[in-house]
């Protein structure tokens, strides 16, 4: 059964951890962030031929937010 994802919100907060995690957004964008802080926007989906799952960068957070990083995902897809 498919899980419902919650969209992330422009104010929302995700303070580093000891380990790297990822937010999902939904649609593949993914919020992944690192021990030391950096957080990166990631598009995450099916290659189409060889059927594996792939991730794609798509910017760093401070200079791409949210809206543009929407935005980027879409046209991915």
């Amino acid at each position: 059964m498919a899980r419902i994802t919650q969209p992330l919100f422009p104010i929302q907060v995700s303070k580093p951890k000891d380990r790297n995690y990822s937010l999902g957004d939904g649609n593949g964008l993914l919020l992944r962030v690192k021990p030391n802080g950096t957080k990166s926007w990631i598009f995450n989906y099916i290659h189409p031929t060889t059927k594996k799952r792939k991730n794609s960068g798509l910017g760093v957070l401070p200079d791409m937010i949210l809206a543009s990083a929407r935005e980027k995902n879409r046209n991915f897809r």
